[in-house]
């Protein structure tokens, strides 16, 4: 049986179950208190730099030495875990935010793998959201001590061009039809979007290291990124990370090419998980082929990767925001039915 085949069973049978089983029904009721034996935060990576321009404003030292780069993650543990972690890795111009509540209200999935058994990491990319950036440079191009050229390279995305880019529809602000993005609840997404500086750091981004020390700190934990994110869990493998058990990539802005050496990524189970639309969108349609192109080869030599769109699975209408459509929690049962299949 395929892969697809197998999942769109597994949906059925859940669906089947929580209408006649009370025992299955309770264990995933999202209306009951959620209890969990742990949360709190911590900080993983960085570096530490030392420099005299750090402030302008006179009641602050300009000469010092600040931690930059360092990721922020916040967890929570279940009452009865699973072994197997996952880390949440958000995508462009976001924060960890955009997998907690859905901007319309709804759970999201940080607290769903929570009560699927899942101990949940979610992160904020280096120099994004509670993770610091490195402001020295801003410091002393204002000073005069630095061209202005040595500003940090950021950007912001505008709601009109995200809105393609996220694929609510063709243009600003017309929506394809069935659309699965709750637009009605728009203003509280584009809240969610902050500048980034992903292009002003080195390559990997900072991220990357970080997420190896994550993984090989948590020892079997399953990296779920999203879009500009999506190769990063790809770089932490091939750079040796301990701890990852599987990869699970939500609409990846880019995988791997498919001409380079596959083997580091015959090691770990690979899900690359796309939504709907793609063939309206050339971007992301250019952006999926050569993802598709990436695990033809890593299967070729002898990996494990599975191509999913969820309009094979009988759901249409899908953004680019999966996890925040109306239907976000059965894509959730799609990734963690897959995981149980997959991790062992």
């Amino acid at each position: 049986m395929s892969l697809i085949a197998k999942l769109k069973r597994a949906l059925t049978l859940a669906a089947l179950c929580m209408a006649t089983c009370p025992a299955f029904a309770q264990s995933i009721d999202i209306d009951k208190p959620l209890t969990i034996a742990k949360q709190g935060s911590f900080f993983v990576g960085g570096r530490d730099i030392t420099s005299d321009t750090l402030s302008t404003l006179p009641q602050a030292d300009p000469k010092g030495t600040v931690t930059v780069e360092q990721m922020y993650v916040q967890y929570q543990v279940p009452v009865h875990p699973s072994s197997t972690s996952v880390v949440f890795i958000h995508g462009c111009c976001l924060t960890g935010a955009e997998w907690e509540t859905t901007p319309d209200g709804r759970m999201g999935w940080a607290e769903y793998f929570v009560r699927k058994g899942f101990p949940t990491y979610v992160v904020d990319q280096a120099a994004r959201g509670r993770s610091a950036a490195n402001a020295a440079s801003v410091g002393a191009v204002k000073t005069g001590k630095l061209p202005p050229d040595a500003l940090p390279s950021g950007f912001s995305v505008g709601r009109e061009f995200a809105w393609a880019l996220f694929r609510f529809g063709p243009r600003y602000p017309e929506a394809y039809p069935g659309l699965q993005f709750p637009l009605e609840a728009q203003d509280e997404l584009w809240k969610q979007m902050v500048p980034d500086w992903a292009y002003s750091m080195s390559t990997p981004n900072p991220t990357v290291p970080s997420l190896g020390l994550l993984s090989g700190r948590l020892a079997k934990t399953v990296l779920i990124s999203h879009s500009q994110s999506g190769i990063y869990p790809f770089q932490a493998v091939a750079g040796g990370a301990d701890g990852i058990a599987a990869i699970v990539a939500v609409e990846p802005t880019a995988c791997p090419a498919a001409n380079v050496d596959a083997r580091p990524y015959t090691r770990v189970p690979i899900l690359l998980l796309y939504g709907d639309f793609i063939v309206e969108s050339p971007p992301w349609a250019a952006h999926y082929a050569a993802c598709k192109a990436f695990a033809a080869s890593v299967n070729a030599a002898g990996g494990h990767v599975d191509v999913v769109e969820t309009t094979q699975l009988g759901m249409h209408g899908n953004s680019h925001m999966l996890m925040q459509d109306r239907n976000n929690l059965k894509i959730a049962d799609v990734v963690t039915d897959w995981i149980k299949h997959k991790v062992h």
